[in-house]
């Protein structure tokens, strides 16, 4: 339990950043690293998982009553542009009115659900809510950062709440089609429709704005973000957050790049090298501007890395896939946290090359990053993980507060 962790408090700068192993607990290290980055650490001595599957799914699903649960909305004029998913079918997204105070302040979060590689796989994807708005569920939980409630989200709890849904199978990155297959690769337009409507519903007016996302989402918030800032006039603050969205390129347990293939198969599919930031693909295979860490620096407007340095969907996806891992020695560690002193030390490699990616982005004041340690996938939308009150007092000063005092630029807090 994270009441029983040793909290210590230190400033250092992460380059020199060591693991510190306790055999009877687990040790909790939180700081502001002189080079801008939150690291929230909690080594893992025992193998025990601070990933809440069921409590993620009671979060998602609205199996609590108090859940708010918001009405799905469908962009008909989005037909017109061309803007449409995989299948043709128009996109859609749930909005919650914001009032009081927050009336004129927006989120919008762009739903995350992988990418599909090959136009065999877009055809499957096609024929779920990942693709087509026509198998969309009705209603989605909002939870976490998207919560309503003062007391679980003190900063943005009375706020317009948007979350746009994904069905591009891109990351809302793609603008091309593929007559043959009957396939749409839409992705960028999607966003761009979406966020026409919604500036006629009132964000034209938004005083501030946070474009976040989860997961494939939180890509898509960092490939979006200066498109969503420039919505906007110099008066309205505007600032991005990618939530698991930081998909490191980094080597498999084989030795080779499982999720370089991926993104391969993903950009080659939806023609993305057309779409992707001129400022990656003028110099390195396009494949490769996929990857956050070679477009953040170039991003320009205020940006929030949020990510687990033990990313429960990078492990199981790029670090130690099937076809990495065909004896299956890594299946306790990928779908349960139960790993070897070995496994540990792969995974210890693997949160440094993530800090050193981050290296010169956080040397820009308007940029943050907060990476933690438990096994988790998006922590912005799960209630346990976001709502200071119920994440103990680490969690607290790692999460929903440090994203707070980013970005309404409060003095960080000890």
């Amino acid at each position: 339990m994270l009441s029983s962790h040793l909290a210590v408090l230190t400033t250092y700068i992460f380059i020199s950043f060591k693991f510190i192993e306790k055999k009877t607990m687990k040790t909790f290290l939180w700081g502001w690293s002189l080079a801008g980055v939150l690291i929230l650490f909690n080594i893992l001595a025992n193998g025990e998982t601070g990933f809440d599957e069921i409590g993620m799914l009671n979060d998602f699903n609205g199996t609590n009553a108090n859940v708010l649960m918001v009405g799905l909305t469908l962009v008909q004029a989005a037909d017109a542009k061309g803007a449409v998913c995989l299948d043709g079918s128009v996109p859609g997204y749930h909005l919650y009115r914001g009032y009081g105070s927050g009336a004129n302040n927006w989120i919008i979060q762009l739903q995350g659900g992988a990418w599909c590689t090959s136009i065999k796989d877009c055809q499957n994807r096609k024929h779920s809510s990942y693709g087509s708005s026509s198998l969309m569920e009705k209603e989605l939980a909002f939870t976490g950062i998207l919560s309503n409630k003062a007391a679980e989200n003190p900063d943005f709890y009375n706020w317009n709440k948007v979350k746009v849904r994904y069905c591009d199978g891109a990351s809302f990155g793609g603008d091309s089609e593929n007559k043959a297959a009957q396939l749409q690769f839409r992705g960028k337009r999607i966003f761009l429709a979406v966020m026409e409507d919604l500036m006629a519903k009132g964000m034209r007016q938004a005083k501030q704005a946070l474009l976040n996302g989860c997961s494939a989402g939180g890509l898509a918030a960092i490939l979006r973000c200066d498109d969503f800032n420039d919505l906007f006039p110099p008066t309205t603050k505007v600032k991005c957050m990618s939530d698991a969205g930081f998909f490191l390129d980094a080597v498999d347990v084989s030795g080779g790049h499982s999720l370089r293939r991926m993104y391969s198969g993903v950009v080659s599919t939806q023609g993305l090298q057309n779409t992707l930031p001129r400022t990656c693909t003028s110099h390195i295979n396009p494949s490769l501007c996929f990857f956050p860490q070679y477009i953040i620096n170039q991003v320009k407007t205020p940006l929030f890395i949020l990510n687990s340095g033990v990313d429960a969907w990078q492990i199981g996806n790029s670090l130690a896939p099937p076809s990495a891992d065909p004896s299956r020695s890594w299946h306790n560690c990928s779908f349960s946290f139960r790993c070897t002193p070995s496994q540990k030390k792969f995974l210890e490699g693997f949160t440094i090359s993530m800090l050193n990616a981050l290296k010169t982005f956080s040397t820009f004041s308007k940029n943050r990053a907060l990476i933690t340690s438990g096994w988790a996938h998006c922590q912005a939308e799960r209630q346990y993980d976001w709502f200071p009150g119920n994440s103990g007092a680490g969690k607290a000063k790692g999460i929903s507060v440090a994203v707070g005092d980013w970005y309404f630029e409060r003095k960080a807090r000890s």
